[in-house]
């Protein structure tokens, strides 16, 4: 085996860790495809033999990088126009908290510090303990335990609303967009729970609601606006149906272009909807 096919082999056994790091980290497929392919670059030139635990090595190579480029993104993040949604990922539903890639969680994760989103996630939902943590952020262990403790307090509201393996989830999406398609806008509104939650990111570039729109008669008369514009899922030319970050989802393609919508489901309602408009963000979809 020559040197650069051990380089890769190495390495290929902590790419989906790194990947799943990076994207929870930055909720960007393509910046996470980037950090991983910069983490690989760096592994190439490091000597090996001062590596006790390449995982643990490798963790703490992408954490720093996601830091860095998140120190860009929040101002980004300021300046963007409208609600911000990461981007969608075909990824089957969580069997664990490590597996977990729902939007709920990633939003609640851009509500925390970059340490603090850091240390949860390599704490939490990584399993490694806080000297390796520690290591990873360049902290002691005592602050990664606070950092820790703040972020688990803080998302712990939102991981328990949404239930990820409602047995009715796909059953609702595919007849919420069944009615979209046929233009039944109360059928649509039956199947909210009243205090429902519809996320919208266009990004600027193509129309999206600025701000979440909250409850059911409110949803109702925005997919009314949408079905008289016949906008969005009402001018669906195809819809595939998949599971979108481990919850029922589509995509369509419309005549503006590719975008997504992802529904959460809690007690036989749907209790939250992901709509992605911002064609930067399902260029991977097309």
């Amino acid at each position: 085996m020559t040197a650069a096919v051990g380089d890769l082999a190495d390495f290929e056994r902590h790419r989906a860790f790194l990947g799943g790091l990076a994207y929870r980290m930055l909720g960007s497929v393509a910046e996470a495809e980037d950090v991983v392919q910069d983490a690989f670059l760096r592994w190439r030139e490091v000597d090996r033999a001062g590596v006790a635990e390449p995982r643990a090595y490798l963790a703490r190579v992408v954490s720093r990088l996601c830091l860095d480029r998140m120190k860009s993104a929040t101002h980004r993040r300021e300046t963007y126009v409208g609600m911000w949604l990461p981007e969608p990922v075909v990824a089957e539903p969580a069997q664990n908290l490590a597996d977990d890639l729902s939007v709920a969680l990633l939003l609640a994760l851009e509500r925390l510090s970059p340490l603090e989103r850091a240390a949860f996630l390599l704490h939490d939902v990584f399993d490694m303990d806080y000297a390796a943590v520690g290591e990873a952020i360049e902290r002691n262990e005592a602050a990664c335990r606070q950092l820790a403790a703040r972020a688990r307090e803080n998302i712990r509201q939102d991981r328990s609303r949404y239930a990820l393996n409602d047995n009715d989830a796909r059953k609702l999406a595919d007849a919420f967009v069944a009615a979209a398609a046929t233009g039944d806008v109360d059928g649509l509104a039956r199947l909210l729970a009243d205090d429902a939650v519809l996320y919208s990111d266009g990004g600027g570039k193509r129309a999206a609601a600025l701000k979440p729109i909250v409850g059911r008669d409110r949803i109702r008369r925005f997919y009314e606006g949408l079905r008289k514009k016949s906008s969005g899922a009402f001018s669906a030319r195809r819809a595939e149906a998949v599971t979108l970050n481990g919850i029922p989802g589509f995509i369509f393609e419309t005549a503006d272009g590719t975008e997504t919508l992802a529904f959460d489901v809690a007690g036989g309602l749907i209790v939250a909807l992901y709509a992605v408009r911002n064609p930067d963000k399902v260029r991977h979809l097309s």
